[in-house]
């Protein structure tokens, strides 16, 4: 948020207030955003609190780093199942890398205003048609 101007800043926090007694839906807006700062933001506390004594390099685990993660407390949904990436792209675009690791990926040739309830049923469908791994092979 420190990066946004102050205009923005007073916006998104009045906008979070007004909102934060609704339960039924949880809106994640990314904005200035980068997987890769939010890993390297985590491995640089991490890094900090070995310097510190706090912490032994062989503690470092996955779960610590994902901890340290900006995003890690953005929701209780931590690792997406599905992410649709629109407009045709093939790519991630530094979105979410880390928690992106087993998630299934879904490309719509349309852009995100045209995106509708069609086009996500077809996201849906498509995810209930895969057979997920989580990294296993199968025999």
């Amino acid at each position: 948020m420190s990066k946004l101007p102050k205009s923005l800043q007073k916006l998104a926090k009045d906008v979070e207030l007004r909102t934060r007694d609704n339960s039924r839906l949880d809106l994640i807006v990314a904005i200035s955003y980068s997987g890769r700062g939010d890993i390297v933001q985590a491995c640089q506390r991490i890094a900090q609190k070995v310097k510190e004594g706090l912490l032994e390099p062989a503690e470092v685990t996955e779960s610590l780093i994902a901890q340290e993660l900006e995003t890690s407390c953005v929701t209780k949904f931590n690792y997406p199942d599905l992410l649709i990436r629109t407009s045709g792209e093939l790519r991630l675009s530094n979105f979410l890398l880390w928690q992106s690791a087993y998630t299934e990926l879904y490309f719509a040739k349309v852009l995100w205003p045209d995106f509708r309830e069609a086009d996500y049923i077809e996201a849906l469908s498509s995810f209930q048609r895969r057979q997920r791994r989580f990294g296993q092979r199968t025999v």
